[in-house]
């Protein structure tokens, strides 16, 4: 079998060992780089051929989300958080895997079988950035609400309105009020399905009934886009 070109991104020393570790166990991959923050991971896609990265979501200078929506074209990506609750974002990035630290070399190897597995592994990329597409109807997210984590499709949410201490989710039920930040929100919802338009509004992509040059109407709300989000939202809906 051809050498699985990969690289180890941490800003861990720890939990990088440990990938290399499991790496190393298996005589197919080579690991071309070992990097601790995004920019490294960057810098190493652009100088070698590589097919699989593993990835870990909470970096300095770029996290492997936003490194992801900088790539045009990224390869196929394997996961690792700390956090069990970003798991629940591969809705909106099409990766093979997502790994749990203490990463298990268990469980590692079910992530590199799947990606060995894969019919055409090579063609596995993120969509193109604030693509209007339609999310996939069973595509969901958890907002604390009400002292617990309420399920939420993303087909449902119309737009969210940051207020003074918390955030309105407004869906086609009804609002669902939580403490969560407008930012934490935005790093989760797919940028191919939602829009921060205003310091405090995201938008749904699909539910836009019609826009100006300072206004989005959704249903019967009118909502401002903000002069610093004008440019980059505008130019992205009519391009």
């Amino acid at each position: 079998m051809k050498p699985i070109n990969c690289i180890i991104a941490d800003d861990e020393e720890l939990a990088r060992e440990i990938m290399q570790n499991h790496v190393s166990k298996l005589h197919n991959l080579n690991p071309v780089a070992i990097c601790a923050n995004g920019m490294e991971v960057y810098n190493a896609l652009k100088a070698n051929n590589v097919d699989l990265v593993f990835l870990d979501i909470q970096m300095p200078q770029l996290t492997g989300i936003e490194l992801l929506r900088t790539l045009k074209n990224p390869p196929p990506v394997i996961m690792t958080t700390a956090y069990r609750e970003f798991a629940l974002e591969g809705y909106e990035l099409n990766v093979i895997d997502y790994l749990l630290k203490p990463v298990s070399f268990e469980r590692f190897l079910k992530a590199v079988d799947k990606f060995i597995n894969a019919k055409t592994p090579e063609v596995i990329s993120l969509p193109a950035p604030l693509q209007p597409s339609k999310p996939d109807q069973h595509a969901f997210i958890y907002v604390k609400a009400d002292k617990k984590m309420v399920r939420l499709l993303l087909k449902d949410i119309l737009y969210i309105e940051g207020l003074k201490d918390y955030v309105k989710i407004h869906t086609t039920d009804k609002p669902v009020i939580t403490y969560q930040t407008l930012g934490y929100l935005e790093e989760k919802l797919s940028a191919n399905y939602f829009i921060r338009v205003h310091r405090s509004y995201i938008i749904s992509i699909n539910h836009i009934n019609a826009y100006t040059g300072s206004h989005i109407e959704i249903g019967k709300q009118s909502i401002p886009i903000g002069s610093s989000y004008a440019k980059e939202v505008l130019g992205k809906l009519e391009g």
